[in-house]
């Protein structure tokens, strides 16, 4: 997909690695100056050191005083914010059982980053952008979200919230010419996913099959078929979609998502 990014400034979250890095890279790759943000400092350094006029920063989500200083050094540096991509998140990998079992710990940790911290950086992006009278904010959800998936109650309850608190983002934001929209991406091809069902080692390898068996495409995602996704939103073109779910899941969810 060709799309023409040239003079849009972008901050995207989770940026060191999976879907946040193919997207900051797409981004990249049409023109954007994109500030590659994780955690993980000197994974995003690599990953924004690939492109020229990119920068990478520190930014642990659940941190309201990170996510305010993420987004001013934006403005420090180029007067103007375009595109917040809400991409960072986590999963439990360890902790696939019932709600009756599933560690409380384990729930605020995942609620913590997946619904607490794009709240806080979407509300740092969205101070700027209304000033301006312009911007798109692209939140990262999961079919999760959508339709709920067994044995992962936190990051279920954490995407939906995504999903939800996208749509009034959208309400409360358009008005400001701000178009706020999201992706829930199906089962993708990542590190996580690696350890949990795609690696010769993953925990649930042998049920792998089982669940691509409700995805008529036969396959996981690749991280830049979401990234896709994410430019399609992104595109100065599409000017009239607000408040959308764009599902990305390889036709999963067109019956129903089942699970393994």
């Amino acid at each position: 997909m060709k799309s023409d990014l040239t003079g849009k400034v972008s901050l995207v979250t989770g940026a060191a690695r999976g879907i946040g890095q193919a997207i900051a890279d797409r981004f990249a790759a049409s023109g954007s100056i994109v500030f590659y943000t994780d955690i993980d400092l000197q994974g995003a350094e690599r990953a924004a050191g690939r492109f020229a006029g990119c920068h990478a920063l520190a930014l642990d989500v659940t941190q309201a005083a990170q996510a305010e200083a993420a987004v001013q050094q934006v403005i420090d540096r180029c007067g103007h914010l375009d595109l917040l991509v809400n991409n960072a998140g986590v999963n439990t990998l360890e902790h696939r059982v019932p709600i009756d079992q599933f560690p409380k710990e384990e729930w605020d940790r995942l609620l913590s980053v997946d619904l607490t911290g794009l709240y806080l950086v979407s509300r740092a992006g969205a101070r700027v952008m209304r000033r301006q009278g312009s911007g798109r904010i692209i939140n990262i959800a999961s079919i999760a979200g959508l339709v709920p998936l067994r044995l992962q109650c936190a990051f279920a309850a954490a995407k939906a919230g995504v999903v939800n608190l996208t749509r009034a983002m959208a309400l409360e934001l358009g008005p400001h010419g701000i178009l706020v929209n999201g992706i829930a991406p199906g089962s993708t091809l990542t590190e996580g996913t690696r350890k949990l069902f795609y690696g010769e080692d993953g925990k649930f390898r042998d049920a792998a099959q089982r669940m691509l068996d409700h995805v008529p495409l036969g396959r996981p995602a690749s991280t830049d078929e979401i990234a896709v996704a994410a430019l399609f939103l992104a595109d100065p073109e599409n000017t009239y979609m607000n408040g959308h779910i764009l599902v990305a899941d390889g036709g999963w969810t067109a019956g129903y998502a089942r699970d393994f």
